[in-house]
Parts: structure tokens; C-alpha cells; sequence
């Protein structure tokens, strides 16, 4: 009996010696996966950091001031309004102010005014400060960003009234608002297939934009008809370890610029969760005619 239990023993000792020995060689091929997928992370934020566009403000002629108003909505059924006046109220500043709103049924059943103001330098195109006003039937929501060379400061008010003010900052050399990344384009060659990469910070995320030229064709809005230039825009949201993520409810966008001196916004047509939306030229004045 007692050379049984012996046995017994030994071999229920060996088991459990296995079984640890097993369970140890599992946590180091664990631990060790996980070493090379935080590497493997950090090679991918530093390879699509090393894709982005390095060339500086392009000489193509700057934008007339002017007055320009669209229509925006899906499946041919207009939902909101909007008008921008571009200005450069100094030798070294642009300016942008837009105000948009939701009509008809639309309205009805999503009531939602917005203003917008952006500034930019006129010499570097780039982001000097961004204030968006989003009012809705039972909130509002205040953004203003403010912008360096090294990254962005966030103020965000939710709710009417005396709201609390959230501070947020993102640190990002060289990024872009959604107006100087539109006058940073338009200012760049845009040969056929050229592909442009920058980091953009319009409200309260930052993205990873792609845009790639993928032709030339003739296209009709409201305002009349224009040889364009055709992009293609594709968005990666940039997480808080700078690591790309996918757009949760944006798919891919096709951009139409008139291919002509102006370099006029003409159509955008964006694949999102809930289908196709578009906003379209209306009417466009300039304010010092040629």
C-alpha cells in the first residue's frame, strides 16, 4: 500500500510539475506576443507619421474674397443650408465665417443651427484658431481650438448657459483645422494621381487624411458648369498612443474643385453609416469682381 501511495504521489507530482511548466511557457509566449504587438504598434504610428506630406504652402494663386452658399443632404433631399464669406482681413491672415442650418421636415425632427469662424496665416496656411458654435433644440455645444506649431488646445461648453468648460490638449507638430487643410490643398500642384497625407484637428478628434487626385471631368451643380478636379478622401481617426483607427461613421468622401484659377469647393458626396450625403455650390459672389 504504502509503495502505491508512493506512486500515487510521484506521479500526481509530476502532473502538476508539467502542468506549471506548461502554464509558464503559455504566460512567456503570451507576454512575448504582446512585446511584439506593442512593437509592432509603434512601427505602424511611426511608418504612417513618416507618409505624411512634407511640402510647404504650394504658389498657386490665393483664393478672391467671396461669398458662396450650399446646399447639403442625401438621395437628392435637401436638409440644411449654409453660407461662407472668405475674407484676408490682414496682409498676413485668412478668414473664414460659415453659418448653416437644418430646414423643412428636416428641421422638424432635427433642429440644429451652426457657426463657424476660422483663421489662418496667410503666409504658411496654417491654423492660427477655429471657434464652432452647435445649437441644438435642448443643447448647445461651444468649441474653440487654438493652434501652435507643436500641437492644439480644445475648450469645449456642453450645455446652455453657465457650462463647464473641458480643456483638452493635443500635441501634433504641424496640424490642421478643416479650413487650412482646404487652403493648403488647393494652394498644392494636384497632378493626376498625386496623393496628399496631413493630420487634421477639426472639432474634438484628430484624423489621418488621405487624399489622392483621381482625375479630371466636367461636372454641373447649381451654380453652373466647370472642368474639376475629382479627389478621393479617405479618414483615419488617431487614437491617444497616436495608433490609427477606423472612422466609426465615415467611409470615404469624393471631392469635386474647379479646375480653373479659383479652385472653387463644388460637390463633396460622403459614403457614411447612414448612406450617401452631399453637399453642393448654390451661388458664388465675390466680393472684388475682376
Amino acid at each position: 500500500m504504502k509503495s502505491r501511495d508512493r506512486y500515487e504521489r510521484e506521479t500526481i507530482g509530476g502532473r502538476l510539475g508539467s502542468a506549471k511548466i506548461s502554464i509558464l511557457i503559455r504566460l512567456r509566449i503570451l507576454l512575448a506576443t504582446f512585446a511584439f504587438l506593442a512593437f509592432c504598434s509603434s512601427s505602424l504610428a511611426e511608418n504612417w507619421q513618416a507618409t505624411l506630406s512634407k511640402d510647404p504652402a504650394g504658389n498657386f494663386p490665393e483664393l478672391r474674397p467671396l461669398r458662396a452658399s450650399y446646399r447639403f443632404g442625401w438621395s437628392g433631399l435637401t436638409a440644411a443650408t449654409g453660407d461662407v464669406h472668405f475674407t484676408k482681413p490682414s496682409e498676413n491672415k485668412f478668414q473664414l465665417d460659415g453659418a448653416g442650418r437644418t430646414i423643412g421636415l428636416v428641421r422638424a425632427l432635427w433642429k440644429l443651427d451652426a457657426n463657424y469662424q476660422a483663421a489662418a496665416s496667410a503666409q504658411t496656411l496654417r491654423p492660427i484658431e477655429t471657434r464652432q458654435i452647435e445649437s441644438y433644440r435642448s443643447k448647445e455645444f461651444v468649441t474653440r481650438l487654438t493652434f501652435t506649431n507643436n500641437g492644439v488646445t480644445r475648450v469645449r461648453t456642453e450645455g446652455k448657459g453657465g457650462a463647464e468648460a473641458k480643456t483638452r490638449q493635443f500635441n501634433f507638430p504641424n496640424l490642421f483645422d478643416l479650413f487650412s487643410a482646404m487652403l493648403y490643398l488647393r494652394s498644392q500642384p494636384l497632378q493626376d494621381r498625386s496623393v496628399y497625407r496631413v493630420v487634421a484637428y477639426p472639432a474634438t478628434n484628430a484624423y489621418l487624411a488621405t487624399i489622392t487626385v483621381t482625375g479630371r471631368e466636367k461636372i454641373s451643380v447649381h451654380s453652373g458648369n466647370y472642368n474639376a478636379i475629382k479627389l478621393d478622401l479617405q479618414l483615419k481617426r488617431i487614437g491617444k498612443h497616436l495608433e490609427l483607427q477606423p472612422h466609426r461613421k465615415f467611409r470615404h468622401a469624393t471631392i469635386w474643385v474647379s479646375d480653373d484659377a479659383e479652385r472653387l469647393l463644388l460637390r463633396i458626396e460622403a459614403q457614411v453609416f447612414v448612406g450617401t450625403v452631399f453637399a453642393e455650390l448654390q451661388s458664388v459672389h465675390f466680393d472684388n469682381p475682376k
